[in-house]
């Protein structure tokens, strides 16, 4: 019993350290082999198709997924944030990338080496917490934006989606304003057009969901439209 007690006691002082890890200084001062790269609004980060070589974490700005279909049309995945990995598929034996990412803001992206990124994550337990992580938090995310595909309307999927994009619920993250983000790519995002997602907008405004200040204000008060059945 007395073995049991201290095993769990070591658990939560491990989990305490996890939450306090600071990513971003790490990346900067553990010796990874790594490249900073600035990139301008829509510069193409990577191409479907390309080798797939390098993990990205983005430090600054925001980044578009996506995927074109051999017809040509094109279907938003996610749109990352701060603190987001992507490219990480190389490490799991992903020769060549996927999907498209693209930067939607003015961004600064770290590119780490598959091979460095797997050695750090064997040496490092802090950063392959972390990283484990944010990998099940993406899991998590990819599910719940099924269901909400499959079953909530274009004006729930729209709160929601804009909810997720301020950060909401990300404690450790600024949240509340958000970039200009493009109507187009919004309706990409959940399935509809461009048209629905105006209404939906200017109805959100109307009701004091959201502000437009410079910025895109997200009111907590948007939460009611995805909490209504």
């Amino acid at each position: 019993m007395r073995k049991r007690i201290v095993k769990k006691r070591k658990s939560n002082l491990r989990t305490k350290a996890t939450i306090d890890f600071d990513l971003k200084a790490f990346l900067d001062s553990s010796g990874l082999a790594k490249t900073l790269k600035a990139f301008s609004k829509t510069d193409i980060v990577f191409s479907q198709g390309d080798a797939a070589k390098t993990v990205m974490y983005l430090q600054e700005g925001g980044v578009k997924l996506s995927v074109v279909s051999d017809a040509g049309k094109e279907a938003v995945v996610a749109i990352l944030g701060p603190g987001d990995f992507f490219g990480e598929g190389c490490l799991a034996g992903q020769p060549v990338r996927m999907g498209n990412a693209t930067a939607i803001l003015e961004s600064t992206i770290l590119f780490i080496d598959k091979k460095e990124m797997l050695k750090k994550l064997h040496e490092q337990h802090d950063l392959s917490d972390r990283f484990i992580e944010f990998m099940l938090a993406r899991n998590i995310r990819i599910e719940e934006d099924l269901i909400d595909q499959l079953f909530n309307s274009s004006e729930k999927r729209l709160a929601r989606t804009l909810l997720l994009l301020a950060r909401y619920g990300n404690e450790d993250q600024p949240h509340g304003h958000l970039p200009k983000i493009s109507q187009e790519t919004l309706a990409e995002m959940i399935g509809t057009t461009r048209p629905r997602v105006n209404f939906f907008m200017n109805k959100f405004r109307k009701l004091g969901f959201i502000k437009y200040n410079g910025t895109l204000q997200i009111n907590t008060s948007l939460l009611s439209v995805v909490l209504h059945e």
